[in-house]
């Protein structure tokens, strides 16, 4: 039998020092029948001709030179472009296990399943492991929509594309959303209302790298990365596929709802905790409605429930106690 083909599509920015491990990884692939399409989204730091020596040693490689346009852009052109019967994203500073794509192919054939994803480990800059963002499960398991869902609700579902293989067809009509720093999770919660459900393997095949100088981690004392309003936008999103389609979770719905505005009012510089704010003073309205289920909502933990609580009724005060607080223990670890 004819194997498939997977696209893999690896949208790449500024990451020189990377790439060619990323790269290496995926065209080591003991699953040999891939196209591997690099999306040069206007790097200035010599990654665009990086690509294209790295196109001329494996003669599956593609590139693709792009004007800067974020990463959902660079997506949906490895997109319009991939020609595989599945695809596979990885970022261009990560990389991956020898035998991912053979995993995930041989399951999605064998099951018929729409998506597929490997479990995933998280990795600093020198490549030492970090505590574990998903847990991933001891056996293969299928995860019905509902129950991934709810997962994601619950922060504990992985949402990232990356560890992902998916059937090419459940992209005809739809792409990455532009101009979102988590535009991951939009479409995702999208595509779960498509299918039966995700089978997920196991093995942490998928190996994030996390740097410093990544743009959703960029902050000044008068920005900060817009990521933290993203993550709002999505919650209320998901409120409303809730209440569409899963009234079930409404619950769960309401507790990611204030612990993605939790997130928001730590972050979100305190010069910019004022009136003219809009969508600060509309965070603050949301906390002040749902005080009863911040305190009664049994999935927040009483560590949430006393942080939005203390950051509805006094959020300036809290902020800076727990700036002051961050600056000691950030003292005391360096010494």
């Amino acid at each position: 039998m004819e194997q498939k083909k997977v696209s893999v599509i690896v949208p790449v920015y500024n990451t020189l020092n990377y790439l060619k491990r990323c790269v290496d990884s995926i065209c080591s692939q003991t699953y040999e029948n891939l196209e591997i399409i690099l999306v040069d989204d206007g790097s200035t730091d010599g990654t665009g001709e990086l690509c294209d020596k790295l196109a001329g040693q494996d003669y599956r490689i593609r590139v693709y030179h792009k004007e800067n346009g974020g990463a959902s852009s660079a997506r949906n052109l490895g997109l319009r472009n991939a020609v595989g019967d599945y695809v596979g994203f990885v970022d261009s500073d990560d990389y991956i296990d020898a035998d991912v794509y053979k995993m995930m192919v041989e399951l999605a054939v064998k099951k018929n399943y729409d998506v597929v994803q490997i479990s995933r480990d998280e990795r600093d800059e020198d490549g030492s492991k970090l505590p574990d963002v998903c847990i991933p499960p001891e056996n293969i398991r299928f995860c019905d929509s509902e129950t991934f869902l709810k997962e994601l609700l619950l922060h504990k579902a992985d949402c990232s594309f990356c560890t992902k293989l998916i059937k090419r067809e459940l992209f005809n009509k739809r792409a990455f959303p532009e101009g979102e720093l988590n535009e991951d999770f939009k479409l995702l919660t999208i595509l779960l209302t498509q299918i039966d459900g995700i089978a997920i393997l196991p093995k942490q095949g998928y190996h994030v790298v996390y740097r410093s100088s990544s743009t959703t981690r960029k902050r000044s004392k008068e920005s900060f990365s817009r990521v933290f309003m993203d993550i709002v936008d999505n919650a209320d999103r998901m409120q409303k596929l809730v209440n569409e389609s899963y009234p079930a979770l409404r619950r769960y719905a309401i507790r990611f709802n204030l612990y993605q505005r939790l997130d928001y009012m730590l972050h979100v510089p305190i010069v910019q905790m004022n009136r003219k704010n809009e969508f600060y003073v509309n965070v603050k309205k949301y906390l002040h409605r749902h005080i009863f289920s911040t305190i009664f909502n049994p999935y927040l933990t009483s560590k949430n429930k006393t942080y939005l609580l203390l950051l509805t009724v006094a959020p300036k005060t809290v902020r800076k106690v727990h700036k002051k607080k961050m600056e000691k223990r950030s003292a005391l670890q360096s010494e």
